[in-house]
């Protein structure tokens, strides 16, 4: 006989230890959610027709209108993925900023914040800078630690930068706008930019030989036609930033809309670059129809094992558990990004999202965190989830590049795993100060939003009839404790409710 206050703490046991072995996580959630829905109902912690529930919040999901946005930008993504872009991007600005040192590692953070903002996907950004970047330091004497750790971390900022599809999935499970979530990742991801590029101008200050210069014979481009490269590179781009999150800030469209208008502009920029073609369209689409159907089966699988968790009181034991812990809101705010950011060594951020978010964010509304600040917080840590020594995503597509580059003699020695990993190091404390920063500085998410209008009480003034006169009479919602006792019976203040 399981006591019932034992439940919750052993489907979370259960879950950790399943996903540790290495089930995939989406029939592991609908398994265990199944599996202890009908333990509950046997030993009677929660009557049958409890469970009906689950087939209407199998249906909300299917019908959601805002996941539908999801296959939209990541169709965009893949278009161009696909199209070259990050060549034209990076070969600009390269040629732009090479002269200086660490010139090339500029270019790779600035074309990835672009990349971030027009793709959306990690891999995308990490696998072409990868190929066209990596080569071009290692050929010109980059450190190689730093070559990596750039490309990898820069690749990662796509985590943050809207139109994110983290920030998507965290708007629906607080349930808060994505116009929201993306107006309060503004800061944040300027910020992370900005760090990146100090980092590298430091080392460029400090350990110029590991940063140099490119030689003249490499800089082919000058002049008019410089700038002609770096304009013809960026300024499709920025508009098509521009045209997909104006429309969306602005209210002339939904995110559906808005990710259905950014598919359509990735196309047209990929012909514009004459690189649009059947083949082209048929491969984003395979890409495309294969994140979706992970992305949606996470999300029924940690459905079914929520609606049992709430069933067994799971969100009650979750919130005595952290609710109670020393200093308040930051000091929850600090446990539960400790939590994250090692939870992320195993997890994907969709499975962080489906299933961690949904059990945090009650316990943080009770605390009186905004859910924009506490989404934004979560979607920064967890882009450190591709940072990771050794689990990494993003160090897992660099060490494909460079095994690939190297069997093709663009560079002239393989790069070790240890390098790679060395290299991350730097890159994910850096991530870590901007989680730390947006803890202690929460202005650098809500500075963005509309501002909450606030009642100031002792300012509120009703205005009365008086039958006996017609007049209409000024009384204080709070009467004055000065006045007399006269006064405050010829016209009485209303009752507090």
């Amino acid at each position: 006989m399981i006591a019932p206050d034992v439940m919750a703490p052993l489907m979370f046991a259960s879950l950790i230890a399943v996903m540790l072995i290495g089930f995939p996580v989406a029939f592991s959630l609908a398994g265990l959610g199944l599996g202890f829905g009908y333990l509950a109902v046997s030993l009677g912690l929660f009557p049958e027709a409890f469970m009906a529930n689950l087939p209407l919040r199998l249906f909300g999901i299917l019908s959601n209108e805002l996941l539908l946005s999801i296959p939209f930008f990541t169709f965009m993504g893949a278009i161009l993925e696909r199209s070259g872009l990050a060549e034209d991007l990076l070969e600009g600005t390269g040629q732009l900023f090479g002269s200086k040192p660490g010139g090339l590692g500029f270019a790779v953070i600035i074309v990835g914040a672009i990349l971030g903002a027009i793709t959306g996907t990690v891999a995308a950004s990490v696998i072409a800078m990868g190929v066209i970047s990596l080569p071009v330091m290692m050929r010109y004497g980059y450190n190689m630690r730093y070559a990596t750790g750039v490309i990898a971390a820069s690749g990662t900022i796509t985590q943050l930068i809207p139109p994110s599809l983290v920030l998507v999935v965290l708007a629906d499970q607080l349930g808060r706008s994505v116009g929201d979530m993306y107006l309060g990742a503004i800061g944040p991801s300027m910020m992370q930019t900005a760090i990146f590029l100090l980092f590298t101008l430091a080392i460029a200050v400090f350990r110029p030989s590991w940063v140099p210069a490119l030689p003249e014979e490499a800089r082919t481009l000058k002049g008019s036609a410089l700038v002609k490269r770096v304009l013809w590179g960026m300024l499709p781009s920025i508009v098509l930033i521009f045209l997909v999150l104006g429309t969306l800030f602005m209210g002339l469209a939904t995110p559906t809309e808005a990710g259905a208008l950014g598919a359509f502009g990735g196309m047209v920029l990929a012909a514009m670059h004459g690189r649009l073609s059947w083949s082209l369209i048929w491969q984003a689409m395979d890409s495309t129809f294969r994140v979706t159907t992970m992305v949606i089966f996470i999300l029924l699988g940690s459905s079914v094992f929520s609606l049992v968790f709430q069933g067994v009181d799971g969100n009650i034991w979750i919130e005595h558990l952290l609710s109670d812990l020393p200093g308040g809101a930051i000091g929850f705010l600090i446990v539960v990004n400790i939590f994250v950011f090692f939870l992320a060594f195993f997890l994907d951020f969709f499975e962080i999202a489906f299933i961690i978010v949904p059990l945090l964010a009650p316990v943080a509304q009770k605390l009186g965190i905004d859910l924009v600040w506490f989404g934004v917080l979560l979607c920064v840590n967890m882009q450190t989830s591709f940072m990771h020594p050794p689990f990494g995503f993003a160090l897992f597509y660099l060490r494909g590049v460079a095994d690939q580059i190297h069997k093709s003699g663009a560079i002239p020695r393989p790069i070790e795993s240890r390098d790679i990993y060395l290299g991350a190091m730097p890159w994910v404390v850096m991530q870590l100060m901007l989680v730390a920063i947006v803890i202690f500085w929460p202005e650098s998410v809500t500075h963005w939003l509309d501002k909450e209008s606030v009642v100031n009480t002792d300012d509120v003034r009703i205005e009365m009839q008086i039958e006996d006169t017609g007049g209409a009479v000024d009384v204080p919602m709070f009467p004055d404790s000065a006045a007399s006792e006269e006064e405050s019976l010829v016209v009485p203040a209303p009752d507090t409710p």
